[in-house]
């Protein structure tokens, strides 16, 4: 397809949509992943045992702190379970769902399709590369060109054979330090921006200084950061001076941890901690941004990629947002037309093709 009949539309997988059908949109999750890449084995050999064993109502408690130590709480491989969860969001006034699974972590173009055909939600899908660790060791070889005209192909044609298009670039996988290869993607993915239009989504490294690096990299490589997404926020950047500095930059802040709290596991993170707000205090930070005029630079998310954050497995699932953080949001004072523009507004206007 031509880029100047995606321009001004929304692309899915099922095809090219109007924007105004967007609706309630969450910007950041996974429908399906296998994650066998995230997953970390616990060091002591009593765990270990746990570590594969199936995510049952016995191993959910130990399953809270280590949710990265147990690899099959780390695929999400049911298609099944995947329309249940997602027609939950359906059923809360949800009309939208970006799948930011890329490859490497298991995309799954035609599960996808099937998803929003039996749900009726709109699903949009990401394109690009993850983090080093999900990349083979052929990958090295792939030239930055090569890579941005994948991304291309995979928005103007179609993944493989399938001729299902993504319709946005990412999430795009960094660690910390920056590997070489991610770098390489990195501009890889500027370059399809420009090429394309897309919205730019980027998973920086766990670590305070990445999201800061990451831009500095986007705005030297001639990115539009106007349409780019720094994704995990609420666990990178946990003061107001720094969120602030990057929104002065025109970047979109992705909170899209809403029902995690406490912090990440230590073993995790490339800092010396990396502590993660509750529900109430994303709200209170979001209220504090909208008020110094930087509302329309916030979107909304879950980043559901482990069973446990599922409701079949005790956790908040994709409707926690419009079911419960959204009532919390009008009763601490932010109004239902700024809620609206962080939930349905600022992706419209995101993943719309320029």
């Amino acid at each position: 397809m031509a880029i100047s009949k995606i321009a001004g539309k929304v692309q899915t997988v099922l095809g090219v949509i109007d924007s105004q059908e967007l609706g309630a949109t969450l910007t950041h999750e996974h429908l399906f992943i296998d994650g066998k890449c995230i997953f970390t084995e616990p060091e002591g050999a009593s765990e270990r045992a746990l570590a594969y064993e199936p995510v049952d109502w016995h191993n959910l408690s130990w399953l809270r702190y280590h949710p990265y130590e147990n690899l099959d709480n780390m695929r999400l491989l049911d298609e099944q379970e995947a329309i249940d969860e997602a027609l939950l969001f359906k059923k809360a006034g949800g009309r939208t769902i970006v799948d930011v699974t890329i490859p490497g972590i298991g995309r799954d173009p035609r599960a996808l399709a099937h998803v929003s055909r039996i749900t009726g939600l709109n699903v949009v899908m990401g394109c690009g590369y993850y983090t080093a660790p999900s990349l083979s060791p052929e990958f090295a070889t792939k030239a930055e060109d090569e890579i941005t005209e994948e991304i291309v192909r995979d928005i103007t044609v179609g993944v493989g054979s399938t001729g299902i298009r993504s319709g946005l670039i990412g999430e795009i996988g960094c660690s910390w330090p920056l590997h070489d290869n991610e770098n390489k993607v990195l501009q890889a993915a500027v370059k399809a921006q420009q090429k394309t239009g897309a919205c730019l989504s980027v998973h920086p490294g766990r670590n305070r200084q990445a999201p800061f690096d990451v831009v500095d990299i986007l705005e030297k490589s001639g990115a539009d950061l106007s349409r780019v997404i720094i994704c995990h926020i609420d666990a990178r950047v946990r003061d107001h001076e720094g969120r602030t500095q990057l929104l002065q930059k025109g970047c979109a802040l992705e909170y899209d941890l809403w029902g995690w709290e406490g912090h990440f596991p230590t073993y995790w993170t490339a800092d010396d901690y990396m502590d993660l707000p509750n529900d109430t205090q994303r709200i209170y930070e979001i209220r504090q941004h909208i008020a110094e005029g930087y509302g329309n630079q916030i979107v909304m998310s879950h980043d559901i990629c482990a069973k446990t954050r599922r409701v079949r497995y005790g956790g908040w699932g994709y409707a926690h947002i419009l079911n419960y953080v959204v009532p919390m949001m009008r009763q601490r004072g932010i109004t239902q037309k700024q809620i609206d523009a962080i939930i349905i507004g600022n992706p419209r206007r995101l993943l719309t093709f320029v």
